[in-house]
């Protein structure tokens, strides 16, 4: 990727024949922005490298770029604990929101949320106040239930990981409310009452009702059908039949279908070729849509996509990651008082070498560590843009699914995690279907599972309207 001088190669950068339109010059300028964070630690002054070792941006030794763990934690935190700025008044209506992105960021990072008990007495709280007794959440206090803020509410007792916060999701009244907002023809889901229909809505209802385990024939019935429906001519999945194909989107109909086990009802094959094509040469980063700039966001909207091809056993959706033995380690590193082998990646070069996904893994963790992250802590969308929790978590949620999904250096033993820079900047392991961290999310569906929940149509709703009765 690399030339060897510390600049990235002249053949990345996009080619506009000499037409320059608005588009291209916006391109061009991204472009610019973070190829001046694409050089060779090795070309920067002494002084400069002592700097950078000050703020401890890199690793002292190695100039290896470093993961800004603990800024990020403590900007999290901050989030959380502390009232936020005014810029922030348009998200009034998405307090699970900013709950689920800051902890599933938290939980990436390695801190035990559930072990802080005012933070977790303060979450809980928020989302106790934002569910509705007809079922669902809002997205804040007295507000309809939406699919979105009632997936962001599920996903974040599921990241507390507490029985407490477990108890808080009242399941039948959920899955009532569900049933009341599936469309009769379409077979799809609006996301609140009288609210639109598309392929978000239609993943939210799926990730919640198969955590919580009430994902019944009732509710999945004609579903995967209007992923189908929603599959354009690029090969991307748009939000509603005739959208345009983007990587939001695209994200919700694979994921619906990997939950559902349904893939006879889009071309694989021209959906692989679609979103291949989606990250960007220059930046390493992933674009949403065609001709649009790259976005850290999509490191994970786009970036697990890889991996959720690589899950389908019926695909050959899985790269080779190729080494000559002077550029990767294979090493340890202590991770909360667990010792994990990886393969580190030390090299001051850029790489075209793949781990086990289609998608160049490399390049993806290069543009988030290099370009993305803001020096006081926290992810931005690229260089030009300002921090904030959304984009940390969607950062650092891609950043996870494209270590974790490393390579295999025996046959027969376990995947490494494939870490680029500092060895340190190994993160948890998230699901790239519902992006939780993999052992919460796996204990609060076997909490779910016990044989005490109702699991089935006729039980949910017996449930649900005895306890209706019981309050009317």
């Amino acid at each position: 990727m690399g030339n060897g001088t510390g600049k990235l190669d002249a053949e990345l950068f996009q080619n506009d024949d000499g037409l320059e339109t608005e588009t291209s010059s916006h391109q061009k300028s991204c472009e610019n922005d973070c190829s001046r964070f694409y050089r060779s630690y090795e070309s920067y002054s002494e002084q400069l490298k002592d700097q950078l070792r000050t703020k401890r941006v890199v690793d002292e030794e190695t100039l290896q770029p470093r993961l800004y763990r603990e800024k990020t934690i403590q900007y999290l935190l901050k989030g959380i604990e502390s009232p936020l700025s005014s810029s922030y008044s348009d998200l009034a209506s998405s307090r699970p929101w900013i709950l689920y992105w800051s902890l599933q960021a938290l939980t990436l990072l390695g801190y035990d949320v559930a072990a802080n008990e005012q933070l977790l007495k303060k979450c809980l709280g928020t989302i106790k106040m934002c569910q509705n007794k007809t079922g669902g959440f809002g997205g804040d206090a007295f507000e309809l239930s939406h699919t979105a803020p009632t997936y962001a509410a599920v996903l974040s007792v599921i990241t507390l990981g507490t029985e407490e916060g477990y108890k808080v999701i009242d399941r039948p009244a959920l899955y009532s409310w569900l049933l009341r907002i599936k469309h009769s023809e379409l077979k799809a889901f609006r996301v609140q009452t009288d609210g639109e229909i598309d392929t978000r809505g239609l993943y939210t209802v799926l990730a919640v009702a198969s955590i919580l385990n009430m994902l019944t024939p009732e509710l999945v019935e004609g579903v995967a059908e209007f992923v189908g429906k929603c599959q354009t001519g690029e090969g991307g999945i748009g939000g509603e039949p005739g959208n345009e194909a983007h990587g939001g989107y695209a994200f919700c109909g694979l994921a619906a279908l990997l939950i559902l086990n349904r893939f006879d009802v889009i071309d694989m094959d021209a959906f692989t070729h679609w979103i291949v094509s989606r990250q960007m040469k220059a930046e390493g980063g992933f674009q949403g849509r065609t001709n649009k700039l790259v976005d850290s966001c999509y490191s994970f909207w786009q970036g697990a996509i890889p991996a959720l091809l690589y899950l389908i056993p019926e695909i050959e959706a899985s790269g080779k990651f190729g080494t000559d033995g002077k550029d990767s380690t294979t090493m340890s590193v202590e991770q909360n008082g667990k010792t994990k082998d990886i393969i580190n990646i030390k090299s001051d070069q850029f790489y075209d070498k793949q781990g086990a996904l289609i998608s160049d893994q490399l390049r993806l963790q290069q543009y988030i560590l290099v370009c993305c992250q803001f020096i006081e802590g926290g992810l931005r969308d690229k260089p030009s843009k300002r921090r904030d929790q959304y984009h940390t978590c969607y950062s650092l949620s891609g950043l996870s699914v494209n270590q974790h999904f490393g390579s295999v250096v025996s046959e027969g033993e376990d995947m490494l995690p494939v870490v680029w820079g500092d060895r340190k900047n190994l993160l948890e392991r998230t699901d790239p279907i519902y992006n939780v961290e993999t052992t919460r999310l796996k204990k609060g569906m076997e909490y779910f599972k016990q044989s005490k929940f109702a699991s089935t149509h006729a039980e949910l709703l017996a449930q649900y309207k005895e306890s209706a009765s019981a309050t009317a």
